[in-house]
């Protein structure tokens, strides 16, 4: 494997106000305690990330950060699991307190769930 595999590159994520806009115009939504996850088909090969990570639900930005690594973590190991779906991660306020191998088995619920979702509407 090289350091690649491991990074996270542009093309995992979405960059655009359009590009956020099209997930959340008719997603398939997995919700639990701590996340809000949105996710939608896309034509590439691979998946792609965006955070919404409110100040509003977050106050904090130290924990606003620790949640967004944590996020970008679990995607980052499970994203050879994920293709071609678009995906947005919005944080709830439990997410703040809760521990870090907490937020991974939940986020791992959700990318498993997204996939079965997005297999069957696409």
């Amino acid at each position: 494997m090289s350091a690649e595999d491991f990074g996270f590159p542009d093309q995992y994520r979405l960059g655009t106000p359009a590009e956020y806009k099209k997930v959340f115009t008719n997603p398939v939504k997995s919700t639990d305690k701590y996340f809000t996850v949105l996710a939608t088909s896309n034509i590439l090969p691979h998946p792609r990330l965006g955070l919404a990570i409110a100040k509003k639900t977050i106050k904090k930005a130290v924990a606003r950060n620790r949640i967004k690594r944590a996020v970008r973590e679990s995607f980052r190991l499970q994203r050879q699991h994920i293709v071609g779906i678009d995906i947005v991660v919005l944080a709830r306020g439990d997410a703040a307190n809760a521990a870090s191998p907490i937020l991974r088995k939940s986020l791992e619920r959700h990318w498993h769930k997204l996939v079965d979702r997005c297999d069957s509407c696409s």
